[in-house]
């Protein structure tokens, strides 16, 4: 599950929000979730990357997600991407310390627009990830909006 916290001055701590839970069923993030790099504040919100868990019978596959949150209210939930928008695919995403997993370890949003996303592929070794910011807004508009807990 995915939580929100709020604090004060960054050392006390509260108002805790379960944001939202690891889906039931055959979803692609069904077994478990988690935050990855830092919200990016947008012009449509806090825009959140995740990492869901789906376990196979050959072994878990770490894929990621999307989200957004209310810019004025981060515990409120705007969006969630229904699919996956990342998984592992390259030999060296599949192959290695752990197969099948792409991690994200940070993003920076650029000047441009332009996202890169710095993850992990397979417990072995650093990638990059590129992608439009307006992009990916774009696709989330298009996502449902979720139940709020």
């Amino acid at each position: 599950h995915i939580w929100i916290s709020f604090s004060p001055d960054l050392r006390h701590w509260g108002d805790h929000r379960l944001l939202f839970r690891a889906r039931q069923g055959g979803w692609w993030d069904a077994n478990k979730n988690g935050l990855s790099p830092p919200p990016l504040a947008t012009p449509d919100g806090w825009l959140i990357l995740y990492h869901g868990v789906r376990q196979t019978v050959g072994g878990c596959i770490y894929r990621l997600g999307l989200a957004l949150l209310d810019l004025d209210d981060p515990g409120r939930v705007i969006r969630r991407s229904d699919e996956w928008i990342f998984s592992p695919r390259e030999h060296y995403e599949r192959e290695g310390d752990v197969e099948d997993v792409v991690f994200p370890c940070g993003w920076v949003l650029e000047e441009t627009g332009r996202i890169k996303l710095y993850y992990g592929g397979a417990d072995t070794c650093l990638a990059l990830a590129t992608g439009k910011l307006d992009d990916i807004l774009e696709y989330l508009k298009k996502c449902p909006q979720p139940a709020q807990i």
